[in-house]
């Protein structure tokens, strides 16, 4: 009787945790797009003739033309793990991952390929934590561990845009990134029992996204959407290969949601 009361608590509590972890991906989906929205409509509040008219009066008409071109971007993140498990994990051992809201900032250069490519370099800083919840502990000591990153990525991207409408291109971008934590933990001896969460230094990702090029009379403004993709298992395991932190799982990898919104 007690080992049936205790299945049922456990497919319980997993369920809700998938249930807080999906509320919080569309919780933090919702606030994104509500600040790029408002954004948008003021930017069309501003531009009014200019822009979003049948006959705008067209900006930097041969801004795209073009070799070489730089800029900036500032932007907002979510990011996330992606968890597989060694074995099923109604037995308790799940982990709930909850991302947090942080803040990118970086550099952009641009290489002209062709009349709808660009190859895009964009270095940046990102900052970003995640709290992981570990079910099978009772106690916050044991059964919590914040995971805070500050990332150095390197992405080089694709970028494809359409025909330019007036001052307004929209376009389709993708990549490959190599990405530097500096909070890793990586070079630490301790593991999970002295509370030191350890992840892999360098990463390897994959980012797909959209966005839209807007003209304005002196620069052009391009704000996107971009999801990022861990390619490889970034966990490093404690000593113990039974560790109720790290002995389940089968691999770590990041996910993010990031909005960028760029000044060229």
């Amino acid at each position: 009787m007690q080992s049936y009361a205790a299945n049922v608590w456990c497919s319980h509590n997993l369920h809700r945790n998938k249930k807080m972890k999906l509320k919080f991906f569309r919780n933090n989906m919702k606030e994104m797009v509500v600040l790029l929205l408002l954004f948008s409509v003021q930017a069309k509040a501003q531009l009014g003739k200019s822009m979003f008219t049948k006959d705008p009066i067209v900006n930097l008409e041969n801004f795209d033309m073009q070799r070489v071109y730089w800029g900036y971007y500032l932007g907002f993140s979510s990011f996330d793990f992606k968890t597989d498990y060694k074995t099923n994990v109604d037995n308790g051992m799940s982990i709930d991952v909850k991302g947090n809201t942080g803040f990118n900032v970086g550099l952009v250069g641009v290489l002209r390929l062709h009349k709808f490519v660009e190859l895009r370099f964009e270095p940046g800083l990102y900052y970003a934590s995640r709290t992981l919840s570990y079910a099978q502990f009772d106690n916050e000591r044991d059964g919590l561990r914040e995971v805070k990153a500050t990332y150095i990525d390197f992405p080089m991207l694709l970028k494809f845009s359409s025909m330019r409408t007036g001052n307004i291109r929209p376009y389709l971008l993708g990549g490959l990134s190599t990405t530097l934590n500096l909070s890793s933990n990586s070079k630490s001896k301790d593991g999970n029992e002295l509370q030191k969460f350890r992840v892999n230094q360098w990463t390897q990702n994959y980012t797909m996204g959209f966005g839209i090029d807007l003209y304005f009379e002196y620069f052009k403004f391009s704000p996107s959407i971009r999801g990022v993709f861990g390619l490889k298992d970034e966990l490093i395991r404690d000593a113990d290969p039974n560790s109720p932190w790290t002995g389940n799982i089968e691999s770590l990898k990041t996910r993010a949601i990031l909005i960028n919104f760029t000044f060229h």
